[in-house]
C-alpha cells in the first residue's frame, strides 16, 4: 500500500519531562518547553521522520498543550512529521481537537499527527470534569466522533457524553487528505480490535516486556481489519530509550534519571524500587527499551521492525531529569548514524 513505507520511518518523542541543569537544578517549565522545541528542530535536522510532544497534567511534566508547541514546530521547520505522543482523548473534547490538529495541519502544510490514547495517568480527567467510572465509555465514544470528523466532512453524531452533531461541518476545512490519525494501544486484544473496527492505524506503546511478544496483537490486529473490510493499515511502536556514544555510557546516563523517575511512580503505584539490573535487562536484546550505542539500537531496531512489520519506530528519548544536552545529542545520533544502520540492515536482508 502506498501509506505503509517500504523501509521503516524512525521518529523521536518527548513528554516534555522536567530535567535538571548541569548543577543538578531542576529547570523551570517555561525552560524545559523551550528544549522542546529545540529539540523538535535538531529531530528535523538529523533528518528524523516524526517528533511526537506528549500530554500530561502533572507537576513532573512541563506539556499540557502539545499543540502548541507542534505549531511553533510547524513554523520552524519544513519536512518533519508531527504529532502527539498521545493525546489523552478521554478527556478532551474530539471537536476541539479535530479543530487544533486541522490548524496545525495547514500551518504544516500537511504534516500533522494525531496518536489518540487513553494515557497511562488520570489527572486529567478531575481536571477536566470527568468521571473515571466513565473511563472506557468515554474513550470508545470520542474515537467514533474523531474516526468521523477526521475526514473533513459534515457529521451526524449522537452519545450521552457531549451535544449531538446533526449534519455538522466543523472547521476549519482540510486542505487535502483525512486528518492521519493513529490509536495508541498498550497490550489490550480490546483496544487492537476497536482501531481495526474504524479502520485507523496502530500505534504501540512498547514500554515493558519483550517487544516479540507483540506479534499476536499485530496478526490479530491485521485479522480484524480484514473482518471489518478495511484495507491495511500501518502498524508503529513507541520505545523508551537513549542512543549514546556507547552500550556502557548510555547506562550509566539513564540510570540515575531513571532511578528517580521509577521510584517516584512505585511509591505512587506499589511498584518496587528501581534496579539498575532491570534496567539492563530492559536494554538487552530481548528487552523494551532501544538504549546503548548507535549499533546496538540499530541492531535491536532493525529486528524488531521486521518481526512486527512496522512502518515506523519512534523513540522516546527524553527520561525523566535526563539533561537536555544528552538529549540533544542522543536526538542526533538516532538520526544521524540509527536510522541509516537501520535501513541498511534491512534492505541487507531482502
Amino acid at each position: 500500500m502506498s501509506n505503509i513505507p517500504l523501509l521503516p520511518q524512525i521518529g523521536a518523542e518527548t513528554f516534555g519531562d522536567i530535567s535538571q541543569d548541569a548543577e543538578g537544578n531542576l529547570l523551570s517549565h517555561a525552560q524545559v518547553i523551550r528544549n522542546v522545541i529545540a529539540e523538535g528542530q535538531a529531530a528535523e535536522a538529523a533528518n528524523l521522520d516524526f517528533f511526537g510532544v506528549g500530554e500530561h497534567h502533572r507537576d513532573d511534566y512541563a506539556v499540557s498543550a502539545p499543540e502548541m508547541i507542534l505549531a511553533a514546530l510547524a513554523s520552524t521547520t519544513q519536512r518533519i512529521k508531527l504529532g502527539t505522543a498521545v493525546t489523552v482523548l478521554s478527556s478532551d473534547d474530539p471537536v476541539r481537537l479535530y479543530q487544533r490538529f486541522a490548524t496545525l495541519d495547514a500551518i504544516s502544510r500537511g504534516r500533522a499527527e494525531i496518536v489518540a490514547g487513553r494515557g497511562s495517568f488520570v489527572e486529567s480527567f478531575p481536571l477536566f470534569g470527568f468521571e473515571l467510572d466513565d473511563y472506557e465509555e468515554l474513550f470508545e465514544q470520542k474515537l467514533d466522533l474523531l474516526a468521523k470528523l477526521r475526514h473533513g466532512e459534515p457529521v451526524i453524531w449522537h452519545s450521552n457524553h457531549r451535544a449531538a452533531l446533526r449534519n455538522q461541518q466543523v472547521y476549519p476545512l482540510l486542505e487535502d487528505q483525512p486528518l492521519t490519525t493513529w490509536v495508541g494501544v498498550g497490550g489490550s486484544p480490546q483496544s487492537v480490535v476497536r482501531a481495526a473496527r474504524h479502520g485507523l492505524p496502530l500505534f504501540l506503546a512498547i514500554i515493558g516486556g519483550q517487544p516479540s511478544g507483540f506479534e499476536g496483537l499485530v496478526s490479530l490486529y491485521h485479522r480484524a481489519l480484514k473482518e471489518f473490510g478495511h484495507e491495511q493499515q500501518p502498524v508503529a511502536a513507541h520505545f523508551h530509550g537513549l542512543v549514546a556514544d556507547s552500550d556502557e555510557e548510555a547506562l550509566e546516563t539513564l540510570w540515575p534519571h531513571y532511578q528517580r523517575t521509577m521510584n517516584r511512580l512505585g511509591a505512587e503505584r506499589g511498584w518496587p524500587s528501581a534496579s539498575k539490573m532491570r534496567l539492563q535487562a530492559a536494554m538487552g536484546p530481548e528487552g523494551a527499551m532501544m538504549a546503548g550505542s548507535p549499533q546496538t539500537v540499530a541492531a535491536k531496531l532493525a529486528s524488531v521492525t521486521q518481526k512486527l512489520g512496522l512502518s515506523r519506530a519512534d523513540i522516546k528519548y527524553s527520561a525523566g531529569t535526563l539533561p537536555h544536552e544528552a538529549m540533544m545529542h542522543s536526538i542526533k545520533l538516532l538520526g544521524e548514524e540509527v536510522k541509516p544502520r537501520v535501513h541498511q540492515l534491512l534492505t541487507a536482508q531482502k
